[in-house]
């Protein structure tokens, strides 16, 4: 069974046309990119992932997204966000909370665990997962906003993993990172696809091919193909994806 698989998706901001007849297949525990100019569409494909894009009151879906067989339609939603977590392009940690809080506050607030003994051990093992336990282990309860911008993003993904996720979307995780933190997020994706099926959003073609296992090129909301990472970019099907892979659009 996949992961995820999308169904003649199409998507509408009022008269807009976002997302054109979208189908793809994610399989489990893989790191499957999502890569493309900007407005191509493929940011707005993560968010209806986990049913964010519905925040816009002018949007219009229609088609189906099945995680693990079931409808993420008809799904309670709370139950949904917990199943598929989401890492955005700007770290977004609660500023005035400490390192501690910020990913101890999702936990309690989901009731994975209500006593201290057991948020502690759920904390330190999901700053564990996104390795920065190490780096901030002396000052948990320093508040979050005095962390570098790499160590804010591995702390949102130790907030996302607190949940005990199943799916872990990233849209541009990297994109406002130095080379050195962006090189770290690539290894942590490389690790949690050993445990968790990863979907990765990316303007850098390089990016793509350094860190997927499989990977769609969308183009003006179409889905211009997909396959295996190495496959696409090693013998691409159509025009488009090769002046893409190769850095003649962009």
């Amino acid at each position: 069974m996949s992961a995820i698989k999308i169904e003649n998706l199409r998507l509408r901001y009022g008269e807009l046309e976002v997302l054109k007849r979208i189908d793809l297949e994610i399989p489990e525990n893989v790191c499957y990119a999502i890569m493309g100019p900007s407005g191509c569409g493929k940011s707005t494909l993560l968010k209806v992932l986990n049913r964010l894009v519905e925040m816009n009151h002018n949007v219009k879906i229609s088609g189906d997204v099945k995680l693990f067989g079931n409808s993420i339609f008809r799904m309670d939603l709370t139950r949904l966000r917990r199943e598929v977590g989401m890492v955005f392009q700007i770290p977004n940690p609660f500023p005035h909370m400490s390192i501690y809080d910020n990913v101890a506050y999702a936990v309690k607030c989901n009731g994975i665990a209500k006593k201290k003994n057991e948020v502690d051990e759920i904390v330190e093992w999901a700053l564990k997962k996104a390795a920065v336990f190490d780096d901030v282990k002396e000052r948990l309860k320093t508040k979050a906003s005095q962390l570098s911008g790499g160590q804010m993003q591995r702390l949102c993904i130790a907030r996302a993993l607190a949940l005990k996720p199943r799916v872990l979307l990233m849209d541009e995780p990297t994109a406002n990172l130095d080379p050195i933190s962006a090189g770290k997020i690539e290894e942590l994706i490389m690790e949690l696809k050993k445990e968790y099926t990863v979907v990765i959003v990316t303007h850098s073609p390089g990016q793509a091919a350094r860190v997927s296992d499989f990977v769609a090129f969308l183009y003006m909301g179409n889905v211009i193909e997909f396959g295996k990472t190495e496959e696409v970019f090693e013998n691409p099907k159509n025009e488009l994806t090769e002046k893409y892979v190769t850095g003649r659009i962009g």
